[in-house]
């Protein structure tokens, strides 16, 4: 990026749009940030669908989406409650097919043995090698103290297993999916906000070989600089085996990177790439053509607007589609490529909605 371009880029791509640019934009893709290479034909996105799913929930505040495919469906859930951190927040679904989706309910609660109810946070659906679900989430009084819990489902999300809580120190993945790698390991992206004075955000990987039986973490190095503040990373996976991270940091306005050459064994230590972050959490996924889909607030503050980059290599991003941009927040997203190609997107609408909405690429 040129100097200057950052500026340029965060000012133009922060603008609320008048209702006919915006979808423009969604159409044909914002011309905001990087060139793209000269050597490539530019990407395309065009929407196929956008609808709210979270219709039905009696609940005031809603966040946190996470989704999965299950043929020609697809199972979305998310939190929801009167507010954040209330002890009836608990954890939503719904399925959806070709814009029409069930009547949402709530799948997990916070309730305990002991009778006392915790808030839940953060859902994420996993789709594992035999065509099973999983649902990871959070129970607990806030995101210091909070635990892993798992349930299980083999019928695309109708019926989940009994809750498991996840072993002591395995907190499960915190906001996005895990990837599988062709040696069938897991790696499930997580982090830690340390209950200290300091209060500091720690990236963690957990990593499993045996199908999520059992677990192990590791933790990127670290640097000659001061550790970067970083929680809720994303995974992707090159051509050339080497995985990469992205993840939501605070302080320095900037998406933090790492890279791992031994299948998530170990990690870089945290660096800091040129796209802005909010201080709000982001997804990634790669695509089987190899090429790497980004979702994120592109502004150093604000949840708004929300984009969709694309890159070949991880680092240099090609703004795709301004998927929000009018004042408010749209946040948490989630994303993930289906069978047919279409790209599947959800995120917070305003605390109010989930958004879900169907892209196809070229």
């Amino acid at each position: 990026m040129r100097p200057g371009q950052g500026d340029i880029f965060r000012r133009v791509c922060s603008a609320p749009f008048p209702a006919a640019v915006a979808t423009a934009l969604l159409l044909f893709g914002s011309a905001c940030g990087p060139r793209p290479r000269p050597d490539a034909a530019p990407p395309t996105a065009t929407v196929v669908r956008s609808t709210f799913v979270s219709v039905g929930s009696p609940a005031p505040s809603v966040h946190a989406s996470t989704l999965a495919e299950d043929g020609d469906a697809v199972v979305i859930a998310w939190f929801a409650g009167p507010y954040e951190s209330h002890p009836e927040v608990a954890i939503w679904l719904t399925r959806c097919r070709a814009g029409t989706c069930e009547t949402p309910r709530i799948v997990a609660s916070g309730a305990a043995p002991d009778g006392r109810r915790y808030p839940t946070w953060n859902p994420v659906l996993f789709r594992t090698r035999d065509g099973a679900l999983q649902l990871y989430y959070k129970v607990g009084p806030n995101p210091r103290e909070w635990w892993g819990m798992r349930m299980r489902s083999t019928d695309g999300g109708r019926r989940w297993s009994a809750p498991e809580r996840l072993p002591d120190g395995i907190l499960g993945p915190i906001k996005d999916k895990p990837v599988p790698l062709a040696s069938g390991r897991w790696v499930s992206p997580s982090s830690t906000e340390a209950p200290d004075s300091a209060n500091a955000w720690r990236v963690h990987f957990e990593l499993s070989d045996d199908d999520g039986r059992t677990w192990r973490r590791t933790t990127p190095r670290r640097g000659p600089v001061p550790d970067v503040d970083a929680i809720q990373p994303t995974i992707l996976r090159h051509a050339d085996g080497r995985l990469q991270a992205l993840a939501r940091t605070r302080g320095p306005g900037r998406i933090a990177v790492s890279w791992s050459e031994d299948d998530g064994e170990s990690w870089s230590p945290l660096g800091l790439t040129d796209l802005p972050n909010p201080n709000s959490g982001l997804d990634a996924v790669t695509l089987r053509d190899g090429r790497h889909l980004l979702i994120y607030n592109h502004a150093s503050e604000g949840r708004t607007p929300l984009n969709l980059a694309i890159s070949r290599d991880g680092v240099r991003w090609t703004p795709l589609v301004t998927l929000e941009s009018e004042p408010g927040e749209y946040s948490y997203p989630a994303i993930i490529e289906g069978t047919d190609g279409t790209i599947h997107a959800t995120w917070t609408w305003k605390r109010q909605r989930i958004r879900h909405m169907e892209i196809r690429l070229r």
